[in-house]
């Protein structure tokens, strides 16, 4: 059974998301609709490249995914199909396939051509363009039916965390929140165990806080494990299933997680001083 998945920013209480839905089954009933999410942020290219390239990993090879995360249809803006790393992904032109796939090539990029005549009437880009090009892949069909092969589609720079020599500093960014409050720097393993043989210690600066250990998973921070509730709400920091520097509070929520209580926002810088 072929798999098409949706990933958008068009939340749950209006009509869209049953809507694409819809439009599959009344296309092929056959096929199976998995929601990766719709509570993106609206616009928010960022979010959504982390949330969907740690997702598309876990699905079999083939699969169809649809990003509809700004999206609404303008002719002068291309969509495209990405065949990239043995799957399918449809989005408009706007960079986001560039952020989830900054260190994969593509295969393979088409412009999709299914609604390009002069007197087609697109009403809604995920229901008019996506749907029928998802279900045509669904069904077998190539994309060069559907589509226009291309060299390149938009590019954007994924924020880097960058090594400061003079200063012995790696600064990065938080570059998202999750659902636990947990806040998702863009330092990554490698590059810091790669800058950190060179010193002996190191220490996490961000607002007027600081660590000076890094955990290799959530439980870690529990040291005794008869005495586990002593240490709910303990502040660390970890490297997390995607490789990436986190900020946690152990058995945190969005309500006590570390964003309410070390108070950093999206695009805030965390330091690491190496000494």
């Amino acid at each position: 059974m072929s798999i098409i998945t949706l990933t958008s920013d068009f939340g749950n209480l209006d009509y869209r998301v049953a809507a694409v839905k819809g439009k599959i089954l009344s296309l092929n009933p056959e096929v199976n609709i998995i929601d990766i999410t719709h509570d993106i942020q609206a616009f928010n290219l960022i979010q959504t490249s982390y949330i969907v390239r740690n997702a598309y990993k876990y699905f079999p090879k083939g699969s169809i995914h649809i990003l509809s995360v700004d999206s609404f249809y303008h002719k002068s803006r291309k969509n495209i199909i990405y065949k990239a790393d043995g799957s399918y992904f449809l989005a408009s032109d706007n960079g986001l396939l560039s952020l989830i796939f900054f260190d994969i090539k593509p295969e393979a990029i088409y412009e999709l051509t299914l609604n390009n005549r002069f007197d087609d009437i697109i009403d809604f880009t995920s229901t008019d363009i996506f749907v029928p090009a998802a279900v045509h892949l669904a069904n077998g069909g190539l994309p060069e039916v559907i589509g226009r092969k291309i060299d390149t589609a938009k590019q954007l720079m994924f924020p880097r965390a960058v090594y400061n020599e003079s200063e012995g500093m790696i600064i990065g960014e938080v570059t998202y929140i999750d659902n636990f409050g947990n806040i998702i720097s863009n330092i990554n393993k490698d590059f810091f165990e790669n800058i950190s043989k060179a010193y002996n210690g190191f220490t996490i600066k961000f607002r007027n806080l600081s660590l000076s250990r890094i955990f290799s998973s959530h439980t870690e921070v529990v040291s005794d494990w008869e005495r586990e509730t002593e240490f709910h709400g303990q502040s660390a920091a970890i490297f997390n299933d995607s490789q990436l520097l986190e900020l946690t509070i152990y058995k945190g929520s969005k309500k006590n997680g570390a964003k309410s209580l070390f108070g950093l926002n999206v695009g805030e810088n965390i330091y690491i001083e190496f000494s």
